[in-house]
Order: C-alpha cells, then sequence, then structure tokens
C-alpha cells in the first residue's frame, strides 16, 4: 500500500468512529472551548506516554485507539475554529461531516507537500517522537491562547492541530504496519 491508501484507510477507521459517535451523542462538543479540547487531546497523549514508559496498561483501550481520539479531537477543534462560539448549537450529522472531510482534506494536502519535502521521515521516527510532538503543539497553543490568539512570526492553533492530525496518522500508519506497538 502506498501512503496516500494507508492515510485514507486510517482516516476512514477515525471518521467512522467521529460519525456513529455524532449520531449517538450529537454535537455537544460544541461547547469545549479550545482549551478544553487541548486538554482532552493532552489526556490521550499523557496515557500513551505513560504506557510507553510504564510499558503496561490497565485499561483496555489500545494506543491506537487513542490515536484515533487524538485526531477526531483535532478535527473538533479546528471546526470549533471555523464556527462562531455556541452552547445550543446542534449541527446536523450530514453538516458536521462536511466540515470533517474539508479539514482531513487540509490535512492530507498538509501532509503531501511535507512528504515531498522531508522524504517521509516520519517513517523513520518512534512513536515516542510522536506523541513528544504532538505534546509539544498542545503547548504551543495554550501559549497562544495566552496570548489572546496572536502570534508574532509562528503558526496559529490551526496549524498545529493539522500537525496533530498529521501526526496521529502516521502513529496509525505504523502501528497497522506493526513497525509500532498498537
Amino acid at each position: 500500500m502506498n501512503t496516500i491508501e494507508q492515510y485514507t484507510q486510517a482516516v476512514n477507521q477515525c471518521r467512522d468512529i467521529f460519525k456513529k459517535k455524532t449520531s449517538d451523542y450529537g454535537t455537544s462538543w460544541r461547547v469545549y472551548r479550545t482549551i478544553s479540547i487541548v486538554d482532552q487531546i493532552y489526556i490521550k497523549a499523557k496515557r500513551i506516554r505513560t504506557i510507553q514508559e510504564k510499558q503496561e496498561q490497565k485499561i483496555g483501550d489500545t494506543i491506537a485507539s487513542e490515536f484515533k481520539g487524538i485526531l477526531n479531537y483535532a478535527v473538533m477543534g479546528l471546526i470549533q475554529l471555523e464556527l462562531p462560539p455556541s452552547e445550543n448549537d446542534e449541527l446536523s450529522v450530514e453538516k458536521v461531516m462536511e466540515l470533517y472531510n474539508d479539514k482531513i482534506t487540509k490535512a492530507q494536502l498538509l501532509m503531501l507537500d511535507k512528504n515531498h519535502d522531508y522524504g517521509e521521515a516520519w517513517r523513520e521516527m518512534s512513536q515516542e517522537s510522536f506523541v513528544d510532538l504532538m505534546l509539544a503543539k498542545l503547548q504551543r497553543i495554550r501559549q497562544i491562547l495566552q496570548n489572546d490568539g496572536k502570534t508574532l512570526v509562528s503558526e496559529g492553533i490551526d496549524a498545529n492541530y493539522y500537525d496533530i492530525i498529521n501526526y496521529a496518522v502516521f502513529g496509525l500508519i505504523l502501528i497497522e504496519e506493526g513497525v509500532h506497538k498498537g
């Protein structure tokens, strides 16, 4: 399989979960502010890191399932950045999936551009590095929020979410290939 096929396969698994959860819960996540989404991603990334360090886990959710959750929360974050704040604005499944697909398309295009320039260096990276990079991106978003959403020369919150999506996909691909533990 080539990278595009693997990327699509990984994202399709995440998309399916997202769509089913939206059917179950609606868009209750619309109440989340950016910091809440950052914290949800942090919890999942921190759990992966703890499992990596302790070499054991007591809860059955897999590392792969945590990467899927991270990806879906990052998409939620991007959607929240685009839409006006709302605690009661219930979106239809169709509308949410349209927004989801738009964010994933942009993430995939970014991945293709970076793969061109970096030569798929991610295939040689450790799962630990993906998690550390995600945690660093979350710290960056926290700092941007403390700066009232402004940056002087750096990318904004959205760029960090897109990178988190792609790190999660890379993690899922390498788990699927058997290169990393899942």
